[in-house]
């Protein structure tokens, strides 16, 4: 009987037609297993773009977006178990829990999209659908968060070109319990021959585009999982498929917040669930297509009221970063990539690539030493983001010298707070840019 479900489960995470009809007739018979799955889990809470959107920073200090938005008339998901979820979730707490890991964000962040600019209770100003969707808050998350939980496209407009090397970044969070009969997200990376047939259904073939869609759901059927999900579209037909399980995302295990971290180098792509690689493609981009347009989907909505998906975070990035040649041959390299909590000098996990890129130069090359200068937005007191930035610099120190036995006195830090920016701070796109950690070569 278990293989009989898992068997339908799986045909019915596809897309397709036939799945669609046979979900409808087998309603009745879903909703009973669904109860019966649903009662095996733990009752226990878990836890370029050309026109960047112009929101909030990213939490790596001070900002406008730590603001609480108390309108009592905007929503806010509170006393829920989309709260609870969020609050508790179990996320990675250390650099070594990611010793794996090597995505390299990009060199210029294109885009910060936090949502921070739209009221709650709305759908987000900047943004395209033919559903619905609404601006939200957690208890226990930073800033406003993008919820949707009905069938619909969803497209970030101020996206229009996607360049030949990129980073995309969002943090993704669901509800516990999550069913495995409600939807996948869905990310889209295609080409936009015709942007007025975006909501067109059979736009892939009909418009003979080509494109890459990425699924994520938090359960699976068949395992203690998630799935994940690849369909590559070539003009038109669809040349790849391939679901795998993965442990990152796993509603029924505690892990419902997971970052998402796509990376396209020319034709390669390769998808992350927070450390997990789960897609390494070689040829997933067509060399001679522009790809354009990105675009969120749930293509059928959700069998349970309570299951959502909330977005956030989102970050668009361009450019292979060239650690080695800058550091060595230009003396100087700078970057968004090394992340940290909201006022803190404690180092996120998911800066282990880059950190690991920069301690791979230093390992090969023994007569380099370097100074490591942080930077910061102009959001706050000035003299607080001083100090701040000399602490985030000792950190950074401190990481090269205990997780990669870098020695301490090859090393020197300092700090400039606000005070050399390399962007406007007056845009969310440029306080990200200026948000950043310099390596010297002494």
């Amino acid at each position: 009987m278990k293989k009989i479900l898992s068997l339908v489960g799986f045909i019915l995470f596809c897309h397709c037609p036939e799945a669609q009809i046979l979900k409808k007739i087998m309603d009745k018979t879903i909703q009973k297993t669904e109860d019966k799955i649903s009662d095996k889990v733990s009752d226990k809470a878990a836890d370029a773009a050309t026109k960047p959107v112009e929101n909030a920073a990213d939490g790596n200090n001070t900002s406008a977006s730590q603001n609480k938005n108390t309108d009592s008339g905007n929503q806010n998901v509170s006393n829920s178990e989309t709260e609870q979820t969020a609050k508790n979730t179990v996320l990675p707490a250390s650099l070594a829990t990611y010793s794996k890991f090597d995505f390299v964000p990009g060199e210029k962040i294109l885009v910060y999209e936090d949502f921070s600019n739209d009221t709650k209770g709305d759908f987000p100003n900047q943004w395209n659908t033919n559903g619905s969707g609404e601006i939200v808050t957690i208890e226990g998350q930073e800033g406003n968060w993008f919820m949707v939980n009905k069938k619909g496209r969803f497209i970030p407009e101020f996206i229009t070109s996607l360049p030949e090397n990129f980073t995309f970044e969002f943090d993704l969070i669901c509800n516990e319990k999550f069913s495995f009969y409600s939807d996948a997200l869905s990310l889209y990376f295609i080409t936009n021959e015709d942007s007025k047939r975006n909501f067109d259904y059979n736009f892939l073939s009909t418009d003979a585009r080509s494109g890459i869609i990425l699924d994520m759901h938090p359960t699976n059927a068949g395992s203690n999982g998630g799935l994940s999900k690849v369909v590559v579209f070539q003009g038109g037909a669809e040349v790849m498929q391939n679901t795998l399980n993965t442990t990152m995302f796993n509603a029924n295990a505690a892990k419902t917040k997971v970052r998402v971290s796509v990376w396209r180098q020319k034709q390669r792509l390769r998808m992350y669930l927070n450390e997990e690689k789960v897609f390494d493609l070689p040829r997933a981009f067509m060399a001679d297509k522009k790809y354009q347009l990105v675009m969120f989907e749930l293509a059928n909505g959700m069998s349970a009221d309570n299951d959502k998906y909330l977005i956030g975070n989102m970050k668009l990035a361009v450019g292979a970063p060239d650690t080695r040649n800058k550091l060595i041959t230009e003396g100087k390299f700078s970057t968004t990539g090394i992340l940290f909590d909201v006022n803190s000098d404690k180092i996120k996990p998911e800066s282990y690539g880059v950190l690991k890129d920069i301690a791979d130069v230093l390992k090969e090359n023994a007569g380099i030493n370097i100074k490591i200068i942080g930077h910061t937005d102009s959001d706050g007191d000035e003299k607080m983001n001083l100090e701040l930035s000399k602490k985030r610099a000792a950190s950074v120190q401190n990481a090269l010298v205990g997780n990669f036995s870098i020695a301490t006195s090859r090393i020197k830090t300092d700090g400039m707070g606000e005070s050399n920016p390399v962007a406007d701070n007056n845009m969310p796109s440029g306080k990200a840019n200026n948000r950043r950690v310099e390596f010297i070569k002494m």
